[in-house]
């Protein structure tokens, strides 16, 4: 029954299941490998969790949120002097930055199924802006650069760029969309940010050390704006998440206090969640990073070391849960070494990843 079934009635079942048991479904047979590359996820399912050892070791290890398990990627088609930036979360892939000194180089890879390909040189070549991604539809994504250093066209000391550019997926092109103040320019390029979040219409950056600070370009508008972030000038580690389309901070103080902000009406913090105090004790000491998705937040050290997820409950959409998960300490049975690592979340998902490749 299954063989004959017509091709977009297997694709829509597929489409329901989540992304390890495809993988296996689409190992059957011809047919069934061609639907299930045709398939179109429901994004029903969990993000999964990769971590990428900051050391180029050409490898990422990924979180099955759903069987709880990890496994080993190798990423031997990425450039080595490339780092990760942050994920097309819908879109399945991990974008990547040229390192060092040369201008920069964006690339964007499938760690699933090894598809790899550089975007296209900006207008205005720059090295160390920020980097920020908005997914505009299930087959659209832009990439936006802000700041960076601009070398000067007789050849004189370098200068601060203070132009934002937009990359469109559709088009393969790169647009210079507006201009930025210096100030802004100076601290997306010296205090270089995580990850950004696209709140309201508005796409935000925060830069990476105390005292926290938020800027915001305002996509309807062409201006910026810039935010406090509370307790910014104390928290330990703080980041920026989305939550149900708002923007929302998460920050801990010292002796394991975490506490998590959303920005309400007038760009007012307001205190929305706490981590249960045992599991944020947990946290305590070293250097803790975060990384969110709508839907979950992952707090992090280094690979072998125990993980704090805040996620929205699968059978209570209304409902968040606290819960740890275990490191990677093995691989199929081989012991491995505690790298440091860049986290980031994404949904693997082979159709919306090979319309772009």
């Amino acid at each position: 029954m299954w063989n004959n079934l017509p091709s977009d009635l297997l694709s829509n079942v597929f489409s329901y299941l989540p992304p390890h048991s495809l993988a296996r479904a689409m190992v059957t047979c011809r047919h069934w490998h061609d639907c299930g590359r045709s398939t179109t996820s429901r994004h029903q399912h969990p993000p999964w969790f990769v971590a990428l050892p900051t050391r180029a070791l050409n490898l990422c290890f990924v979180h099955n949120p759903i069987e709880s398990t990890w496994h080993l990627l190798g990423l031997k088609h990425v450039p080595s002097l490339t780092r990760p930036v942050s994920t097309i979360p819908g879109h399945g892939l991990i974008l990547f930055k040229s390192t060092g000194s040369v201008p920069l180089q964006l690339s964007v890879c499938d760690p699933f199924t090894s598809r790899f390909r550089h975007l296209p040189q900006l207008w205005k070549p720059r090295t160390n802006p920020a980097v920020g991604v908005i997914e505009d539809c299930p087959s659209q994504f832009n990439v936006y650069v802000a700041g960076g250093m601009c070398k000067a066209a007789s050849g004189g000391a370098a200068s601060y760029e203070p132009t934002l550019e937009m990359f469109d997926s559709r088009s393969n092109n790169w647009t210079i969309i507006g201009s930025m103040p210096i100030e802004f320019a100076v601290r997306l390029t010296v205090w270089t940010p995580n990850e950004s979040v696209y709140s309201c219409g508005v796409l935000y950056w925060m830069t990476s050390a105390r005292a926290y600070s938020i800027m915001g370009f305002d996509m309807s508008s062409n201006k910026w704006k810039e935010l406090s972030v509370p307790m910014g000038d104390t928290l330990e580690f703080a980041a920026m998440v989305p939550r149900d389309g708002k923007l929302a901070v998460i920050g801990g103080t010292h002796g394991g206090n975490v506490l998590v902000w959303e920005l309400g009406e007038d760009d007012k913090w307001n205190v929305i969640e706490r981590m249960p105090v045992e599991l944020g004790k947990r946290l305590f000491g070293g250097s803790t990073k975060c990384v969110g998705i709508e839907g979950g937040v992952c707090l992090y050290k280094e690979i072998a070391k125990e993980m704090v997820v805040w996620r929205r409950d699968r059978n209570h959409k209304n409902r968040w849960e606290w819960y740890s998960i275990e490191g990677c300490n093995q691989i199929s049975g081989k012991r491995l070494e505690n790298y440091p690592i860049k986290g980031l979340f994404l949904h693997p998902n082979l159709a919306c990843s090979s319309s772009f490749f």
